[in-house]
């Protein structure tokens, strides 16, 4: 399968070209345009449990889109609802991806999508709570994000402090935990930081430029108020 991801950071769409037979598996809702000769099915990834997982433990869709290109080759365009990038990720199945909730968007086959539980302190100070999306497997996966996705590349023992909103994705064998951003918790809160991850090299962490609840909390402050 040959794609390419058009319209820069802002906008973004992963356009795919489906020879006969080939299929994608995206996001519910994920497919904006395709050629005459796919088809585009619903189902739940991982089955019954597999999609209540999702739902529940997650906060993902409870059905994932299968499109297949049952009539010949064609192409589809995918895209998600958040005004941020897209990016791709070539899984060799040595490790998995630890996701972000919202943060996939779409897979080629032999790519696997379930929860992850982080530990307990990690799931009570974790804006993801206490599942994460767990990706793995072989192939290429395509992730979004809220803003730009900016990836940094760690050596080993190096560190990088990651304010908790803007995290997208990073390997499942990377060390990481949450802790406060300044010293004490009131020096935390009024920064306006509050919690960060610390990660530890080697490994790639991807981070989005932008958060959803800052934005959020400035699309209501240009609201009008009632009276």
């Amino acid at each position: 399968m040959k794609y390419e991801i058009l319209h820069g950071d802002a906008f973004p769409v992963v356009k795919c070209a489906l020879q006969q037979g080939e299929t994608i598996q995206a996001e519910s809702d994920a497919m904006i345009a395709m050629s005459a000769t796919l088809d585009v099915n619903g189902a739940m990834s991982g089955g019954l449990l597999g999609g209540l997982a999702r739902r529940f433990l997650a906060g993902e869709s409870f059905f994932v889109q299968n499109i297949v290109a049952s009539r010949g080759p064609g192409k589809v365009m995918l895209g998600h609802p958040a005004p941020g990038g897209i990016i791709d990720v070539e899984l060799d199945g040595s490790y998995a991806l630890r996701v972000q909730k919202d943060g996939f968007l779409a897979s080629t086959p032999g790519i696997q999508v379930d929860t992850a539980m982080q530990n307990l302190a990690q799931g009570f100070l974790s804006r993801e709570g206490f599942f994460v999306l767990n990706v793995r497997g072989r192939g290429t996966v395509f992730l979004s994000s809220f803003g730009a996705i900016h990836p940094i590349n760690l050596g080993p023992g190096e560190e990088l402090i990651v304010d908790n909103g803007h995290l997208v994705a990073w390997p499942d064998y990377m060390q990481y935990r949450i802790e406060k951003a300044s010293n004490g918790w009131v020096s935390s809160i009024i920064s306006g930081e509050c919690l960060v991850c610390r990660f530890r090299g080697p490994g790639v962490v991807l981070i989005q430029t932008r958060k959803p609840e800052a934005f959020s909390q400035w699309l209501q402050g240009m609201l009008p108020t009632s009276s």
